[in-house]
């Protein structure tokens, strides 16, 4: 399959995004394509977006996409003990799809790309694993951009986020620090996270 252009990855995001908002439901691009837009110079290779619904499971919204645009198509994952199906937008008149991750608040929580981080880094499947150090590379560059904006989180732009949220995430951030970034606990702070002085990892 041919690699896909950042215009095309980016028109995929726009058209999930605008049918959900036609449903009332708001949505947050995440991952490779949200890093590429804040700088990340990584080309992205597929589209995830959280929607922010409590009503809606995820294989509803991938139903949802399916019934409204004829483009979406959902396939068996090669996971056989997978109970989900993987969602594709394939463009029109070619062979060229690209694949959409659709998540929901609970499955990954705040800081989205660091979770992601976690449940790479604990996956059995080797593939899997490997995109964990990916994960680092992009949390890395997305982390010195947002410290040289000097963005907080508790910036008033930051409110809407819920502070269960935030606490969720600081278990899987001291975790990364240990394991990822041994020296990015002060730029962590930097955004307003509270991170001890020292991190010890248990063996």
């Amino acid at each position: 399959m041919a690699l896909l252009t950042v215009a095309q990855i980016l028109d995929v995001a726009r058209k999930t995004i605008a049918i959900f908002e036609s449903h009332g439901l708001k949505c947050c691009l995440m991952g490779s394509a949200a890093s590429y837009l804040h700088g990340v110079k990584r080309t992205p290779n597929d589209v995830d977006l959280v929607v922010l619904s409590t009503t809606f499971t995820q294989e509803a919204l991938k139903e949802l996409l399916v019934r409204e645009d004829s483009q979406y198509t959902l396939v068996r994952s090669r996971n056989p003990r997978a109970t989900y199906r993987v969602l594709w937008y394939r463009f029109p008149g070619t062979y060229e799809r690209c694949k959409v991750d659709i998540l929901i608040p609970g499955v990954l929580n705040l800081l989205l790309k660091l979770q992601g981080w976690s449940d790479h880094r604990a996956s059995t499947r080797s593939d899997m694993q490997f995109k964990q150090y990916l994960d680092v590379r992009d949390i890395e560059a997305l982390l010195a951009i947002v410290c040289r904006r000097g963005l907080r989180i508790d910036d008033e732009d930051a409110q809407w986020i819920p502070e269960t949220m935030i606490a969720d995430a600081l278990s899987t951030l001291r975790r990364y620090v240990v394991y990822a970034s041994p020296y990015g606990a002060t730029d962590w702070r930097k955004l307003g996270f509270e991170l001890p002085e020292e991190s010890v990892v248990e063996y």
